[in-house]
C-alpha cells in the first residue's frame, strides 16, 4: 500500500471532510503495478481492456493520498469534449449537458465512500471537480491530483492542452482504451497513439497496459471481451 508522506498540505475544505475511505487492493499482476508505481511518486498512464479498474483505482488513489496522507487540496476529473459535441440540442449551457457525463465518477466515489452523497457533497465544497476539455485554456491546476479519463476520445491537440495545465504540486493519471474510441466516424482522430510514445519516454511515468485477464467487472463480461477478441469483431 502507499507509504503516508511526512510533510502535510492538507487544505481546511479537507480536513473538515470526515469521510472515511475504503481500503482498495490490487487483484491483478497489472492492477498491483498501478499500485507500485503510484507509490513510487509515478505520474500513471493507464490503457487497454474495459472493466480492468482503471477509472476506479486511479480515484481511489487521489483519495487516498489527498485525505488520508495530507496531499493535494482537490481531485479534478476531465473528460472528453466529443460528449458535449453529441448534445448540441438538448437544452441548458454546455456544463449543464456535461453533467450527466460525471455519472460513472459519482458512482465510483459514492461507492468508495460506502455513502450516496459523498460525491455531492465534496464537489460542493470544491474538493472534486468535474470538466470537459472545453473549459482549460488559460487554467493551471496545482496541488491536485488530475484524472483525465476516456483519453482514446481526445485529440492530440486536447491532450497536449491539458498536459501544460500542469502546475506545482500536482500529479496525473491518464487513463483510456483506444478500442472504445468515438472519433472514428468524424473528421477528428484520436491523438492516444502519438502521446502514448511521448509518455513512454518520460521517467515521470508509470505506464501500464490492461488486458482482457485484467477484466474484474464481471465474469460476463471478461468472457464477452474473450469471444469478441477470438472473433475480431
Amino acid at each position: 500500500m502507499l507509504k503516508p508522506k511526512n510533510k502535510s498540505r492538507k487544505s481546511n475544505k479537507v480536513s473538515a471532510l470526515h469521510f472515511e475511505l475504503k481500503n482498495i487492493y490490487p487483484v491483478t499482476d497489472n492492477q498491483k503495478k498501478v499500485f507500485d508505481f503510484y507509490d513510487e511518486g509515478k505520474n500513471l498512464v493507464l490503457y487497454g481492456s474495459a472493466g480492468s479498474g482503471k477509472s476506479f483505482l486511479s480515484l481511489y488513489l487521489g483519495l487516498n493520498e489527498m485525505l488520508n496522507m495530507g496531499v493535494f487540496n482537490k481531485i479534478v476529473i476531465l473528460r472528453s469534449a466529443v460528449a458535449t459535441r453529441d448534445l448540441g440540442f438538448l437544452p441548458g449551457t454546455e456544463r449543464e449537458k456535461i453533467s450527466v457525463y460525471e455519472a460513472p465518477y459519482r458512482s465510483i466515489i459514492n461507492d468508495l465512500f460506502g455513502r450516496d452523497d459523498a460525491y455531492d457533497i465534496m464537489k460542493q465544497k470544491d474538493i472534486i471537480e468535474f470538466e470537459s476539455t472545453s473549459f482549460l485554456r488559460g487554467l493551471t491546476y496545482s496541488n491536485c491530483l488530475i484524472f483525465v479519463d476516456e483519453m482514446e476520445n481526445m485529440t492530440f491537440s486536447e491532450l497536449n492542452t491539458i498536459f501544460t495545465r500542469i502546475g506545482e504540486g500536482t500529479k496525473i493519471i491518464f487513463a483510456g482504451d483506444i478500442r472504445q474510441c468515438d472519433l472514428n466516424e468524424r473528421k477528428e482522430s484520436s491523438g492516444m497513439k502519438d502521446f502514448l510514445r511521448i509518455m513512454e519516454e518520460m521517467e515521470e511515468f508509470g505506464l501500464v497496459e490492461f488486458s482482457m485477464d485484467d477484466c474484474v467487472r464481471s465474469g460476463l463480461v471478461k468472457n464477452y471481451l474473450m469471444v469478441k477478441e477470438r472473433l475480431k469483431l
